[in-house]
C-alpha cells in the first residue's frame, strides 16, 4: 500500500485522478490532496471519505510520508515542487509538459514503451505525455509494428475541457448566451480561448512557434519520436472545437510496406485499451459522445487512401481526461508497481 499525493487536485485532471484512483482499485493507504494556498480546505471524495485539500510546500511530503506523487498544476509548479517531491522520497508522475523531453526522464504510454519505466530512477520522476499525443501513439503502435510508418498526417479535434474547467465554463456561458439572444457582451468578456468558441472552431492551440506550428503541434512531434523510439516525421494541425470532453483526429499514415484495411483492423483490435468501431453501412463510427467517460482510444473509418496502396486513414477519439491524462497517469502507476514497487518500498524501510 502507498500513500499517495494528488497535487493540483482540484483541477479537472486531479478530480478525475481521484475517480480513475477508485474504479482501478489503486493500494492507496493514504491519500493527500495538494493546492496552492487559495484551495486549502476545499474538500474532495476518495471511496466515501471527505478529505481537506492541503496547502502545496516543499516539506509537504516528506511530513506526509509520500510514496507516489501525481503532479497536475502546470509547468511552473512541477518545475518548483516535483524536486521536493522526489527529494522527500516520492517517485512523481508529472501531467505538465516541463520534464517530457528531459533526456533523463522516461515519457510512457505504458500500452507502447512500458519498459521505459525503468529509467525513472535517473531523476525520479516519470512524465505523461500530452493528451492528443497519448491516443494517437495508442493508435499507432500496432500499425507500426505492422506496416512501419514513415509519416503521420494528423488534424486533431480537441475539446474544450483541455483548456481546463474554464474552458468548458467559457463554452458553456457563450452557448447560453448565444440562447438568450446577448452572446456580443459574453465574447467581450472570453478569457481561455482567443475568439468565440461557441459554433466556431480555431485552429490555434496553445502559443505560435517560428516555423509556424504551435507548441501543442511541436509536442505531439517530438513526443510521439520519444515514445515509440522512432524517427516518423510526424505533421499535425491543432484545432479547438466546441466539444466538452474527448479530443478526436482525423490520421494519414504512410507506410513503408503496402497496407491492408482488414489486417489493420486485426492488429488495431488485438491492440490494448483500443476498440475498433468501424461499420459505415450502420453508421458506427468513434465519437466524443462515445468515448467521454471511458478508458478506451476508440478508432474507425479505416480506409485505404484512393491513390497509394501505402498509405492508411483513420479516425480515433479518446476521453483527453482520462486516456489522455489522468488514466494513463494511473497506469503508468501501477505499471511502475509491478516492476519497481516492491525494491521502493524495501529501500524505504531501511
Amino acid at each position: 500500500m502507498y500513500n499517495v499525493a494528488i497535487v493540483g487536485a482540484t483541477g479537472a485532471v486531479g478530480e478525475e485522478l481521484f475517480r480513475v484512483l477508485e474504479e482501478y482499485n489503486f493500494p492507496v493507504k493514504k491519500l493527500v490532496p495538494l493546492a496552492s494556498a487559495r484551495s486549502v480546505g476545499k474538500e474532495v471524495e476518495f471511496k466515501g471519505e471527505t478529505l481537506k485539500v492541503k496547502e502545496l510546500t516543499c516539506d509537504v511530503f516528506e511530513k506526509e510520508e509520500i510514496d507516489i506523487a501525481f503532479f497536475s498544476a502546470g509547468g511552473s509548479v512541477s518545475a518548483k515542487f516535483a524536486p521536493c517531491a522526489v527529494k522527500a522520497g516520492a517517485v512523481v508522475i508529472d501531467n505538465t509538459s516541463y520534464f517530457r523531453m528531459d533526456k533523463d526522464v522516461p515519457l510512457v504510454v505504458p500500452e507502447v514503451n512500458p519498459e521505459d519505466i525503468a529509467l525513472w530512477r535517473k531523476k525520479g520522476i516519470i512524465a505523461n505525455p500530452n493528451c492528443s499525443t497519448i491516443q494517437m501513439v495508442i493508435s499507432l503502435a500496432p500499425l507500426h509494428k505492422e506496416f512501419n510508418i514513415k509519416r503521420v498526417e494528423v488534424a486533431t479535434y480537441q475539446a474544450v475541457s483541455g483548456a481546463g474547467k474554464k474552458g468548458m465554463e467559457e463554452l458553456f456561458e457563450q452557448m447560453r448566451a448565444i440562447f438568450n439572444f446577448k452572446l456580443d457582451k459574453v465574447v467581450d468578456e472570453r478569457e481561455v480561448f482567443q475568439y468565440q468558441i461557441a459554433l466556431n472552431v480555431i485552429p490555434h492551440i496553445d502559443k505560435f512557434m517560428d516555423n509556424g506550428f504551435t507548441r501543442e503541434e511541436m509536442k505531439m512531434v517530438n513526443e510521439t519520436n520519444k515514445i515509440m523510439h522512432s524517427n516518423i516525421e510526424v505533421a499535425p494541425t491543432c484545432v479547438r472545437v466546441p466539444v466538452l470532453r474527448s479530443h478526436s483526429e482525423a490520421i494519414t499514415i504512410h507506410c513503408e510496406k503496402e497496407v491492408d484495411v482488414k489486417r489493420a483492423r486485426e492488429v488495431l483490435e488485438s491492440f490494448e485499451d483500443i476498440k475498433v468501431i468501424d461499420n459505415p453501412e450502420k453508421n458506427e463510427y468513434p465519437m466524443p459522445i462515445i468515448a467521454t467517460d471511458t478508458d478506451y482510444v476508440y478508432v474507425g473509418r479505416i480506409r485505404k487512401d484512393l491513390f497509394d496502396n501505402k498509405t492508411l486513414h483513420f479516425f480515433n477519439v479518446a476521453d483527453q481526461l482520462r486516456v489522455g491524462a489522468a488514466t494513463n497517469a494511473v497506469r503508468i502507476a501501477l505499471k511502475w508497481i509491478e516492476m519497481e514497487g516492491e525494491k521502493f518500498l524495501k529501500e524505504k524501510d531501511k
